[in-house]
């Protein structure tokens, strides 16, 4: 990363001041085995008290939530891609049509028709490791935990709205009618306890994996070359690179296709990287003004 930046080394709970950290915990999510329940969501809900999202679908698909919004801390997206159905190899996972009385692909003639093929992507907060929103809180309401999560203290949070447009993927929202901002925690109070987060935790497929970070994104690795060696050259990982614009993210993610598709930003930069170098340009600029200033005074007097 640029040495301008305005952000610590990659295992930011020491940076923070905490002298005995444990390890960095955080999630994996693995889209390719996400059946779009929304246990997460209905578990996130329950066990943070976030308020309901209603169930009007949105004419996305299934989904009733659109995005990570102060009231959705999880959200479950549904992407219906056209797939040719037949009986030739695809590269990913291909839809043969809903159960019926007859087998997949017995219905008629399919070689002309084409049906979906979902993605579906629990989304959440990155709790990235160069944290913009940190940077830009007036009041220390965000804070980095032991564990190297990214947390608001609603108590302490003024409402000033700065971190929204700080954060490169979006996360953070403003609540109507309290103002206040609100995110996933990643369940502090649980992981404190020894516990799971609870999206994870109610996942009952796994495809949300909790745990140190650097196990995950071991595991990660192991998970796309078991998906390449089964003909899925498709899957990829996104967030796991500590080397990306934002240090890594301590929540990434096993992808099938481009992040576009899943409404994430294909190369996230902090948004305050730049801010350092910007003080220190304003710093001399100060100083000149000011030396111009003594410099007219002393020639005025003399």
């Amino acid at each position: 990363m640029d040495a301008n930046s305005l952000f610590g080394p990659l295992d930011p709970a020491p940076d923070a001041g905490w002298s005995d950290a444990p390890p960095r915990m955080g999630f994996f999510t693995d889209t390719s085995v996400c059946i779009g329940c929304k246990a997460c969501e209905v578990a996130c809900k329950e066990w943070n008290g976030v308020p309901g999202s209603g169930l009007d679908l949105l004419g996305m698909s299934y989904d009733n939530t659109g995005a990570l919004t102060a009231n959705s801390w999880r959200h479950v997206a549904f992407v219906e891609q056209p797939r040719r159905v037949g009986p030739g190899p695809a590269a990913g996972p291909q839809f043969l049509g809903m159960p019926g009385s007859q087998p997949p692909g017995r219905t008629g003639d399919v070689s002309g028709r084409s049906d979906l093929r979902w993605l579906m992507m629990s989304d959440v907060c990155k709790h990235c490791t160069h944290a913009a929103c940190l940077d830009v809180c007036p009041t220390g309401s965000l804070f980095r935990t032991e564990f190297g999560t990214v947390v608001v203290q609603e108590d302490i949070c003024n409402g000033c709205g700065y971190c929204v447009p700080a954060c490169p993927y979006g996360v953070i929202d403003q609540r109507q009618g309290d103002g206040r901002a609100w995110k996933c925690t990643l369940c502090y109070d649980r992981i404190g306890a020894g516990s799971t987060p609870a999206c994870a935790q109610a996942c009952p497929t796994e495809s949300i994996q909790y745990g140190p970070l650097a196990e995950l994104r071991e595991r990660a690795a192991e998970r796309v070359a078991v998906l390449h060696e089964r003909g899925v050259p498709e899957a990829r990982l996104y967030g796991h690179d500590p080397d990306d614009g934002v240090g890594g993210d301590g929540a990434f993610f096993l992808l099938l296709d481009e992040p576009e598709v899943y409404g994430l930003p294909p190369d996230p930069v902090v948004t305050t990287r730049d801010l350092p170098r910007m003080w220190r340009r304003a710093g001399v600029a100060a100083l000149a003004m000011a030396a111009a200033v003594v410099a007219a005074f002393a020639g005025g007097r003399s």
